[in-house]
């Protein structure tokens, strides 16, 4: 029997399931001589079936095609090694040696077999890692982890670079009276369109778990999640989820809860991804944009990308303008089939446009919407059954400030 899952959106994070140990820990990979966390560590002494999803940009940084060697060896995997300040992307053959060699010492420092750790590297692209930086704080890393050290807080903090906050939650459920746990820690904050943004996840869970089965369920999870989002329209080199799964509850993933466990991980991945965007650099808004009556899901996610990605749409958001027309004019250049004599367009509940009429006298309501943190825009394209939600945010001045340079 299973029971109800359990939800909490801020926790340790990926030290939460059963036999995972982590840290996080001081490089000054930045060389800014103060000591910010960069470097850290994520292990189970059980080793894990593994699974990931990476960025789809032809522009892989040398530890995306890392984890992808180690996954395709279709071998098991103790653990993830990570750093920020430097995304080890663009840097040639030192570049890929570097992620090597950041594997290999984060195993050796655990005490276990050279090829079982995954590398995770995010922040500047092009410049070489600092090496003579970087080996001693997985040293000391490992040295914590085989003290056993649980601080999946401190790990949580090391993989950020422009976030403000760190972005963690916890789903748990009992399979026949046994605990099961995931948990997930993640950053991101710019540079973000996923299909798959200048974003890690990374996912553990002491369930058993089969790797083929894992992996279509994160794959259908992503999509509408990680996927789902946009700060900026930027596809990142470094983008990774990754999922362990270490089986320490003593449950195995089965028939018996495979919907549980799927609605758990969806959980995760959808509140990671929602503090994602809430977290984008500078904004001020977050906005769902919830396309439905497509005439097919790829023309729905058209729809909203082309609205989400506007700049002229994310401008008028910023300045709480309700202006619907920018919508219709992205609506126009979006590839999808539709009358726009059969288009509603609602802000929140209030309509703004209905069968292609406007709704001018609802304008002062719109505009209350528009003014709020959070708020939705529902468009029925009346063109058939399918829909998307995309979560969006606004531009603003303080995005170009930040972004004008380094």
């Amino acid at each position: 029997m299973t029971s109800e899952i359990k939800f909490t959106p801020n926790t340790a994070g990926v030290t939460d399931p059963k036999g995972f140990f982590a840290n996080g820990v001081s490089a000054d990979i930045r060389r800014k001589g103060n000591d910010r966390l960069d470097t850290g560590i994520v292990f189970s002494k059980t080793p894990c079936a593994a699974v990931g999803v990476f960025t789809k940009n032809r522009v892989k940084a040398a530890p995306v095609l890392q984890c992808e060697g180690v996954l395709n060896s279709g071998g098991s995997v103790y653990g993830i090694v990570a750093n920020s300040g430097n995304a080890n992307a663009c840097t040639g053959a030192q570049g890929k040696v570097d992620a090597k060699t950041m594997g290999d010492q984060a195993a050796s420092a655990c005490g276990v077999e050279a090829g079982t750790f995954l590398v995770c590297s995010t922040g500047r692209i092009g410049d070489l890692l600092p090496m003579d930086r970087i080996s001693p704080a997985i040293a000391k890393s490992g040295a914590g982890i085989v003290n056993g050290d649980v601080d999946g807080e401190s790990f949580s903090n090391c993989i950020l670079t422009s976030d403000t906050k760190k972005k963690t939650c916890t789903a748990t459920f009992e399979v026949d009276g046994k605990l099961v746990s995931i948990a997930g820690s993640a950053k991101g904050a710019g540079m973000i369109q996923p299909n798959m943004a200048t974003m890690l996840a990374f996912i553990t869970t002491d369930i058993a778990a089969d790797r083929t089965v894992l992996k279509q369920l994160l794959s259908e999870t992503v999509k509408h999640t990680f996927n789902a989002i946009t700060v900026d329209g930027d596809m990142s080199t470094n983008d990774t989820v990754l999922v362990l799964a270490n089986g320490e509850s003593g449950v195995t993933l089965d028939d018996a809860c495979l919907e549980t466990f799927k609605e758990a991980l969806f959980l995760i991945c959808d509140n990671l991804a929602d503090k994602i965007v809430a977290d984008g650099e500078r904004i001020t808004k977050v906005v769902e944009l919830l396309i439905t009556g497509a005439d097919n899901e790829e023309g729905a996610e058209n729809i909203a990308r082309a609205i989400g990605n506007s700049l002229l749409v994310k401008t008028s958001w910023f300045g709480n303008d309700p202006n619907w027309g920018r919508l219709m004019d992205a609506l126009g250049y979006a590839d999808s089939e539709f009358d726009p004599d059969k288009i509603d367009i609602s802000y929140g509940e209030i309509p703004a446009l209905v069968s292609g009429t406007p709704i001018p006298e609802n304008k002062p309501k719109w505009k209350q919407v528009v003014s709020e943190r959070r708020f939705t825009i529902h468009i029925n394209m009346h063109a058939g059954e399918s829909s998307y939600r995309l979560r969006a945010s606004d531009l603003t001045e303080g995005y170009v400030d930040f972004n004008k340079s380094e």
